[in-house]
């Protein structure tokens, strides 16, 4: 029998970064963008907040580009502070590189499995789907979505009771399937 699984976002996940003010790490995305034009160039940013001292610290998007390179409709999205691409531009890897951040996803994603706690048939197979790109290790997902301790999904993996084509040890953010054996 196969079940799908999913992990979905909740919120936006907050920022690793040093904070010049205080010793904080953390900041929150604040979802607003700071867009300067000087003559045909432009500048955009996306401001985050420290979570210690509330201080603002802009994230670089563009940086003296043309306005004639970048799609209208990516302009609008900036100037009208759209969540969605607050959210896209936040996994972006090219974004993360430029502005040395991290995401840390703690508290900010949820495991929706689809009715998984009548797990009576021999075999279960389980898709595990991804909505973002978040790193969680697949036994602590194992482990909610079957309502076992992570010890005990170690032990099912040990005894080959879970098998997966993947590695089920570290952490993954993409797709994976596993097969349980009762």
């Amino acid at each position: 029998m196969l079940r799908n699984w999913a992990v979905v976002p909740t919120c936006l996940p907050l920022v690793r970064r040093r904070c010049h003010s205080c010793a904080s790490e953390l900041f929150r995305p604040s979802g607003k963008f700071r867009v300067n034009a000087n003559h045909k160039l432009i500048d955009a940013w996306l401001l985050v907040l420290c979570t210690g001292c509330g201080v603002t610290a802009k994230l670089t998007l563009l940086e003296r580009v043309t306005v004639r390179s970048i799609r209208p409709g990516l302009l609008d999205l900036l100037h009208h502070n759209d969540p969605g691409l607050t959210a896209a531009l936040l996994q972006d890897p090219a974004v993360q590189h430029r502005n040395r951040i991290a995401l840390d996803w703690d508290d900010a994603w949820r495991l929706d499995t689809d009715g998984s706690e009548h797990l009576d048939h021999e075999t279960i197979d389980v898709a595990v789907r991804f909505a973002a790109r978040i790193p969680v290790r697949p036994v602590r997902l194992i482990a909610d979505g079957l309502g076992l301790s992570r010890a005990q999904v170690d032990r099912l993996i040990l005894e080959g009771n879970i098998v997966s084509a993947v590695r089920l040890s570290g952490k993954l953010s993409g797709d994976f399937t596993f097969t349980l054996k009762r």
